[in-house]
């Protein structure tokens, strides 16, 4: 009895031996945005302060969790005087909603599901999701990789600001496309 015991409590433990908990490498790491200005170009940016762990299961080569906070005030699109209008309450605003997060919550194929919150709102995402795999880099460290892509409506976390243009249309489009590429390093 005790060895049918110590067999089920090692095939219950063997699903998280496996597994390990990655801490994002910042450095190797990005968390960028595109979106329309005045229907005829883009505007790119990115957010230069964030952190984040995940949970990666080498065995089944499978993500189990993803958490990640940015700091709203770290937005970068190039341009200082843009970037503290984006930080002002007509965007993001930065002193009254200092982080945004993205918390995974299942993985199915290549999509990724998850809760973004910005602004105090919590909606339900659906993403592209891409596992780049895991490596060991040249310093004995575990490395994963992991891209997320996809759109969002600024509109549904509280981000209206707008201006109507004479010629017709909108200066700031509501549709806003995310590119998060993750690189985390195995937590010793």
């Amino acid at each position: 009895m005790k060895l049918i015991k110590l067999g089920l409590i090692s095939i219950l433990a063997g699903g998280t031996l496996f597994a390990g908990t990655y801490n994002v490498d910042p450095d190797h790491s990005h968390i960028g945005f595109k979106v329309k200005h005045m229907m005829i170009s883009n505007v790119n940016g990115k957010f230069d302060t964030f952190s984040g762990t995940f949970e990666y299961d080498e065995k089944t080569k499978t993500f189990k969790s993803l958490n990640g906070t940015v700091e709203v005030k770290s937005i970068n699109t190039e341009n200082a005087k843009r970037d503290e209008h984006l930080r002002t309450s007509d965007f993001f605003a930065a002193a009254e909603y200092p982080k945004m997060t993205f918390v995974l919550e299942k993985v199915e194929g290549d999509t990724a599901y998850g809760k973004l919150t910005m602004r105090g709102v919590s909606k339900d995402v659906a993403l592209e999701f891409e596992n780049n795999g895991m490596v060991k880099d040249p310093w004995g460290n575990t490395r994963v990789g992991v891209a997320l892509s996809g759109k969002i409506n600024r509109i549904d976390y509280g981000i209206k600001y707008n201006e109507i243009l004479e010629a017709g249309g909108v200066a700031v489009g509501e549709t806003v496309k995310i590119t998060i590429e993750l690189e985390g390093i195995l937590a010793k």
